[in-house]
Parts: structure tokens; C-alpha cells; sequence
């Protein structure tokens, strides 16, 4: 069967173009002045040197030998427009980007910290929350699944910059809850590889070219419509192509029994064709006098199964798929994307976007940023770092008011002159920000940096083993070493919570 829905409900006004925007600048709400949107603007991924192996090393977001991790190449950032970008590149099986289950440490990690060897028991860092409350709606729906209650997901909307662009330390995470709670599914991918490092392990994706795209790290859309995952795909011609597939191989992501489709239907919407299994299930006609975006289920008997959609012509505007099985578990969304700011959510039409994240309706939504913020240092200033952070988390507690929300702070990042490495001294005060805003919020807060050794520790990180050659990423070590940390903590504050339940029960 299939069922068509707006997503959110029928309470939500459907989402269109912002009347008061201008036609040539992006969609704003108020977050951010046009200074900061150019300061904010991603800059192009350089295509170049995927097209010999000698120019390997500079290739942007691909693991680099000998688990230097992933490196980032900045290119001149064009300025901010509208408009939408072709990608020219299919998707792919990126196998040098897949991480293993089992993710061997490098034995020059014991002289870091002994949890980064032995990657069990207690976390190096707790989950903060002074309220005590910012994580009781994700325990409550653990515990439902723990139990086994029938319908029961704990649901995580996972949101970062090319870390989880590449399903860095959420594959770990994943898997680890998935491990302990039961795999529901894999969650939401974009149509496309809409960066050449976006991945996602345990799941089989590819697309054709003839994808066009807008992206909340520019080109934008004029509308604002970027779905859950930031990013909008238009059809360019007939015959283009996005394949979901469960995984073939290893332990997580065999199986799916519900299929959802994330699109938009419009004036200007074409006709777009859903099989599964090679099998057509549904031509549906994208066009319509009213913009707004749906929501097209598609169950399955729990089993593996391929979904494709394809455009059979021009117009075909979609956001992404999501996939998951009708088992109790835990779903985690790794929604990456590349260059942003945690305050680039905001580019997203604030109806629209709050109509998505309650269509997915996570338990847990987790915020991992900090990186590009460190790149800009203080050309943007902090003062406005932490109230467009805030204004972002603000919306997100608004569209989910009963769900529960995690910061992640930022990993150590620094830069090496000669033999010596020396911390960017902008890292301890955007971690001092995000905890702040945290509280302020009600969310949770996981401080990485102070985890890893605080600073001077991506030095020490890179040296052995852990940290990227560009001193900004993890090596694939040390992203499994930071989501089995994340993974740690999550659990040593749910059994506590499980505890205190327990003892206020009569």
C-alpha cells in the first residue's frame, strides 16, 4: 500500500514561496544580515582532482591513507545566489569511505586516554543537563523499544557539517544503538550525493546524473524548500534516477518494511514513477496550483527490498527517502551537510522546515557543529554565533516541543607551523557558546573538546592516529572513537534516568 500526506498534518498551512522576499536573495526569517549569509556561503566543491589519482590528496572529504581521515580543501567561495547547481557526478558505492563494524585502533591511542583503547564503560565526559529533563522524552521512547512496546522507535534527527556528511561517528552510534536497542531502519538519505563525500554506510545508494540542486550553503533556493536534509533536487530531463536499497552485506541495514519519499508538488512539477523491487508501484503527477511538500509511504513485508524513483521529465522536485522497518529499535538520520553553520538551518522557509522535523518526529535531535564555525573565527562575530545558534534551536524546540535536543561541541582544530601544533584559540570559546546556549534551551551538551584532551589534544589526536591530516577531522579511529564516547554517555545518563524512575515509583 501507499499513503500520501503533507507532512505534519493538516494543521500545518501548506509550505510556498515567501511573499516578501526578493526575487534575487534568498528566503530570510531575520537570522542573518547579507554580510554573514557571504561570510556563511559554502565554497564550491572543486571536481578537478577526482580525475587522476595523482591529485588524490586533494580531493575534498576522502579518506586520506594510513587513517589520516578526511581532509577538507577550501575553494574561493563564489557569493551568494539563487539559483540551483547541476551535479555532474553520479552517486556511487564510495567504498573507500565505508568504516568497518569493527573499527581497529591505532596502538599509539593508549598514550591519549585508556577509554580511547578500551572504548567501554565510563565516558570520558557526561551528558550535561542542569534541568535533569532535556533528555527524559529520548529515555522515555528507549525505554518503550527496550521493553519491546509494540510501534515503538526512538528516532534520532542527527544534523552536522561534513563529519556526518560522511556518516562520521554517527555510523558508530548507530550501530551501537542499533546494537543494544534493535535496528528500525536506516533513516533519511538525500536524493543525491549532493557533495562528492556525502555516504552513508550500511545501506546501497546510487542516482544518476541530471539532478539540479539548491542547497542551504548556496546555490539557494528561492522559495526555501530544502526538506529535512537541506538540500532541494529538481529533475532536469527524463530518465533520472535515485536508487535505496538495504545493505548486502554485514550486520545493520538488511532489512526495511516502510519506504517514505520526501517531495514537493508544484506548478511546474513533472511526473515521477516509484518501483520497488523493479516493479512500478505508483506514477504520480507532481504538478499543482499550490506549492506544498508531501510525504508518499510505501510498506513492504520486513525484508530486503530497492526503491527507485524516476523522473520522466523536467520538474520532478524531491528532498530525500527515508527507510524503516516496523520492529521496536532506533533509527538515526545522519543529516550532513557540508560547510554549514549550525545558523544556515535558518535559510530553510522556518513554516516549511518546522513542517518537516515533525513529519519525522525524532525523540532525539542532535546538533554537531563548530568546525566551519572555527574556519570563520571571529570575522563573524560571537555575540551573533550564539543568538543565531540559539534562534536556530529555539525553532527546532517549537516545531518538537515534546522531543528532546543534544549539542555536541566541537572538536579541538589546530594549525602546525614547523614541528609545533597550537590550537585555534577560537574552539574553547565556541565550545563556551554552545554550552551556554545549550542550558539556555533545555538541551543536553556533550563536550568533545574538553573530551579529547582540550587544548592542544588535535595535535597530540593527529600524531597518533586519531586526528586528520588537516587538524580539523577525525581519522576514522577516532570518529569510532568519538561516537562510541557520544554512545557511552548517552547510556550511563539513561540508566541513570532509569534508576531515578524507578526509585520515585510507589
Amino acid at each position: 500500500m501507499s499513503a500520501h500526506a503533507p507532512p505534519g498534518g493538516s494543521d500545518v498551512p501548506p509550505a510556498g514561496p515567501t511573499e516578501d522576499a526578493p526575487a534575487a536573495s534568498p528566503p530570510r526569517n531575520g537570522l542573518a544580515s547579507s554580510a554573514a549569509a557571504a561570510l556563511a556561503t559554502l565554497a564550491l566543491l572543486v571536481l578537478v582532482p577526482y580525475a587522476h589519482p595523482s591529485l588524490r590528496r586533494l580531493q575534498l572529504l576522502t579518506p586520506l591513507p594510513e587513517g589520516e581521515g578526511l581532509v577538507v580543501v577550501p575553494a574561493p567561495a563564489p557569493a551568494a545566489s539563487v539559483g540551483e547547481t547541476a551535479l555532474v557526478v553520479e552517486t556511487t558505492e564510495q567504498a573507500e569511505l565505508r568504516l568497518p563494524e569493527e573499527v581497529a585502533l591505532p596502538a599509539a591511542a593508549a598514550e591519549i586516554v585508556p577509554a580511547a583503547v578500551a572504548l567501554e564503560g565510563k565516558p570520558p565526559r557526561p551528558i550535561e543537563d542542569p534541568s535533569g529533563q532535556a533528555m527524559t522524552p529520548f529515555f522515555r521512547a528507549l525505554a518503550a523499544v527496550e521493553r519491546k512496546a509494540p510501534g515503538s522507535i526512538a528516532r534520532i534527527s542527527y544534523f552536522g557539517d561534513s563529519i556526518v556528511a560522511s556518516d562520521f561517528v554517527t555510523a558508530t552510534l548507530r550501530r551501537k544503538l542499533q546494537k543494544r536497542f534493535g535496528d528500525a531502519g536506516h533513516g533519511f538519505m538525500l536524493m543525491a550525493n549532493a557533495w562528492p563525500g556525502y555516504f552513508h554506510n550500511d545501506v546501497v545508494r546510487y542516482a544518476t546524473k541530471g539532478w539540479q540542486v539548491s542547497r542551504v550553503v548556496g546555490p539557494y533556493a528561492k522559495d526555501g524548500l530544502y526538506g529535512l536534509g537541506g538540500v532541494s533536487f529538481r529533475s532536469q530531463y527524463p530518465g533520472v534516477l535515485s536508487r535505496f536499497a538495504t545493505a548486502e552485506t554485514g550486520t545493520f541495514g538488511r532489512a526495511v518494511s516502510r519506504f517514505a519519499v520526501d517531495y514537493l508538488k508544484h506548478p511546474e512539477g513533472g511526473r515521477m514513477e516509484i518501483k520497488i523491487d523493479g516493479e512500478t508501484r505508483e506514477v504520480i503527477d507532481t504538478r499543482a496550483e499550490e506549492t506544498a511538500s508531501v510525504i508518499a509511504t510505501y510498506d513492504v513485508p520486513d525484508g530486503p527490498h530497492t526503491l527507485e524513483v524516476w523522473a520522466h521529465g523536467p520538474g520532478v522536485r524531491a528532498f530525500g527517502v527515508w527507510m524503516e522497518r516496523d520492529t521496536p529499535g532506533v533509527v538515526l538520520d545522519a543529516i550532513g551537510i557540508q560547510g554549514a553553520r549550525i545558523r544556515f538551518l535558518d535559510k530553510s522557509d522556518d513554516a516549511h522546515f518546522a513542517e518537516q522535523l515533525r513529519a519525522r518526529n525524532p525523540s532525539l535531535t542532535v546538533f554537531q557543529y563548530g568546525m566551519n564555525e572555527s574556519e570563520d573565527g571571529e570575522l563573524f562575530p560571537l555575540d551573533q554565533v550564539e543568538s543565531t545558534m540559539k534562534a536556530v534551536l529555539d525553532q527546532v524546540r517549537a516545531a518538537l516541543p515534546g522531543s528532546s535536543c543534544l549539542l555536541v561541541g566541537p572538536m579541538d582544530r589546530a594549525d602546525k607551523k614547523g614541528e609545533v601544533y597550537r590550537s585555534r584559540p577560537v574552539i574553547p570559546k565556541l565550545a563556551a557558546i554552545q554550552r551556554r546556549v545549550a542550558e539556555q534551551v533545555g538541551c543536553g551538551y556533550f563536550d568533545t573538546f574538553g573530551a579529547m584532551g582540550g587544548s592542544g589534544s588535535m595535535g597530540i589526536w593527529a600524531r597518533r592516529g586519531l586526528g586528520g591530516a588537516d587538524l580539523a577531522h577525525p581519522s576514522g579511529a577516532g570518529a569510532e572513537v568519538i561516537g562510541r564516547w557520544l554512545y557511552l554517555a548517552l547510556m550511563e545518563a539513561y540508566e541513570g534516568w532509569k534508576a531515578s524512575a524507578s526509585a520515585a515509583q510507589p
